[in-house]
Protein backbone atom coordinates (compact mmCIF):
# COMPACT_ATOMS: atom_id res chain seq x y z
CA UNK A 1 0.00 0.00 0.00
CA UNK A 2 1.12 2.98 -0.89
CA UNK A 3 0.43 6.96 0.78
CA UNK A 4 -0.21 10.25 -1.39
CA UNK A 5 0.89 13.68 0.17
CA UNK A 6 0.13 16.90 -1.63
CA UNK A 7 1.62 20.27 -1.40
CA UNK A 8 1.02 24.04 -1.56
CA UNK A 9 2.46 23.75 -4.88
CA UNK A 10 0.17 20.83 -6.57
CA UNK A 11 3.13 18.14 -6.12
CA UNK A 12 2.54 15.00 -4.92
CA UNK A 13 5.30 12.32 -3.67
CA UNK A 14 4.15 9.08 -3.11
CA UNK A 15 5.67 6.49 -0.36
CA UNK A 16 5.41 2.96 1.08
CA UNK A 17 2.93 2.65 3.70
CA UNK A 18 4.72 4.16 6.78
CA UNK A 19 7.85 5.89 5.37
CA UNK A 20 8.79 8.84 6.92
CA UNK A 21 9.28 11.89 3.95
CA UNK A 22 12.68 12.22 2.53
CA UNK A 23 15.05 14.82 4.29
CA UNK A 24 15.32 16.27 0.58
CA UNK A 25 11.18 17.20 0.93
CA UNK A 26 10.49 17.97 4.56
CA UNK A 27 10.78 21.18 4.20
CA UNK A 28 7.77 21.43 2.07
CA UNK A 29 4.35 21.55 4.07
CA UNK A 30 2.75 18.13 2.57
CA UNK A 31 -0.80 16.65 3.49
CA UNK A 32 -1.71 13.53 3.31
CA UNK A 33 -4.42 12.26 1.13
CA UNK A 34 -7.85 11.05 2.67
CA UNK A 35 -8.09 7.58 1.60
CA UNK A 36 -5.04 5.20 1.44
CA UNK A 37 -3.78 4.12 -2.06
CA UNK A 38 -3.60 0.25 -2.97
CA UNK A 39 -2.85 0.34 -6.46
CA UNK A 40 0.01 2.32 -8.73
CA UNK A 41 1.24 2.38 -12.03
CA UNK A 42 4.01 -0.05 -12.69
CA UNK A 43 6.43 3.39 -13.01
CA UNK A 44 5.66 4.68 -9.30
CA UNK A 45 5.84 1.32 -8.02
CA UNK A 46 9.07 0.54 -9.30
CA UNK A 47 10.51 4.57 -8.78
CA UNK A 48 8.99 3.65 -4.59
CA UNK A 49 11.11 0.30 -4.84
CA UNK A 50 13.83 1.40 -6.05
CA UNK A 51 14.40 5.19 -4.46
CA UNK A 52 11.62 4.78 -1.56
CA UNK A 53 9.97 7.96 -3.05
CA UNK A 54 7.78 8.97 -6.23
CA UNK A 55 7.65 12.77 -6.99
CA UNK A 56 5.50 14.53 -9.45
CA UNK A 57 4.34 18.00 -9.93
CA UNK A 58 0.66 18.15 -11.12
CA UNK A 59 0.75 21.82 -12.26
CA UNK A 60 -1.60 22.10 -15.52
CA UNK A 61 0.14 23.55 -17.91
CA UNK A 62 -1.03 26.17 -20.26
CA UNK A 63 -0.52 27.04 -23.94
CA UNK A 64 1.32 29.88 -24.33
CA UNK A 65 -0.19 32.76 -27.10
CA UNK A 66 1.78 35.65 -28.22
CA UNK A 67 0.43 38.27 -29.65
CA UNK A 68 2.41 39.85 -32.51
CA UNK A 69 1.92 43.26 -33.06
Amino acid sequence: MFDVYRNDRRDFLVLSTGSAIPVLYSAHKWRKGRKRVLKVSDEIKSAVHARGYYLRSVRATKPRIIEVA
